[in-house]
């Protein structure tokens, strides 16, 4: 990393001062300690138009430009058919931030309407499916999406409450219908905290929620369950202060020999498998 580095705006400058601890190191340390980014790697970076995705835009446009690493980067907005008022924010953001994200516009929303039941579901695959197919068509071999520190602990306790297994959410994975794709998370240890504050020092806006279904109806129960869950640990932090700590590194220090069971690519194992063997 070069020492005199010439700023281009305010927000890198930021990135290398006043939220270098916070972000800065944090994203650059997700990559590293994961192998997130090999030489050669063309990254497409998912704009939803919220504040996590776009300070990722930043991130990786920041990286890019004064980092040493080999590899290439494309900024991508899918549209599922957002009103007015949300691509246009989404535009204003990516003129302010300097972001030269390509936006695809799509009849998702519509589609996913028409559905008596079952309309989110419908709208997440078709969105994953359109975002897979587009990185692809634009010689990408690596998904970036905006999920950071307390995505994961949320998810992990989400797991463990409402299904009654024990997942978490990986800093990358292989596509299955997609050979040759990857998708990355490299702000996984960032704390949403400080990306709010990063958006709020800048004094910038996000889209919160521009879910069509969302907008029509009161709540999606899984948007609640998620809220229900963040809440929950925030509670539980006043008795445990090390509870979010203790949960993101419970998912790296799984005893095998001291659980029922578990299961490896489909197939389960129990304990009592090997139980006898041991005598």
């Amino acid at each position: 990393m070069e020492e005199n580095r010439k700023f281009t705006d305010e927000f890198e400058k930021a990135l290398s001062t006043r939220y270098r601890l916070t972000l800065w190191s944090r994203f650059v340390k997700g990559i590293k300690e994961y192998q997130l980014l090999k030489p050669g790697d063309k990254v497409c970076v998912c704009i939803s138009g919220g504040k996590d995705s776009m300070c990722l835009a930043k991130l990786f446009m920041f990286l890019h430009k004064h980092s040493d690493y080999d590899f290439d980067v494309k900024y991508l907005v899918m549209d599922p058919g957002y009103n007015k008022k949300n691509i246009d924010l989404i535009k204003k953001n990516l003129k302010t931030l300097r972001i030269p994200a390509e936006i695809v516009k799509t009849d998702i929303f519509e589609i996913a309407a028409l559905q008596s039941k079952g309309s989110c579901f419908l709208c997440a695959k078709m969105r994953r499916g359109a975002l897979y197919n587009t990185a692809k068509k634009m010689g990408c071999n690596k998904i970036a999406l905006g999920h950071h520190y307390d995505d994961v602990i949320t998810t992990t306790l989400m797991n463990l409450l409402n299904s009654g297994s024990f997942q978490t959410m990986l800093p990358k994975l292989h596509s299955t219908n997609y050979p040759g794709m990857e998708l990355i998370r490299p702000m996984y240890y960032i704390r949403e905290k400080d990306i709010i504050n990063w958006s709020k020092y800048h004094g910038l806006e996000f889209l919160q929620c521009a879910c069509k279904f969302t907008e029509e109806e009161a709540a999606e129960q899984s948007a609640g369950q998620r809220k229900f869950v963040k809440q929950l640990i925030y509670d539980l932090r006043k008795e445990i202060p090390q509870i979010e700590k203790n949960i993101f590194k419970a998912a790296d220090n799984v005893t095998l020999d001291m659980i029922l069971g578990y299961k490896e690519k489909g197939e389960y194992h129990s304990f009592l498998d090997d139980y006898d063997k041991e005598e």
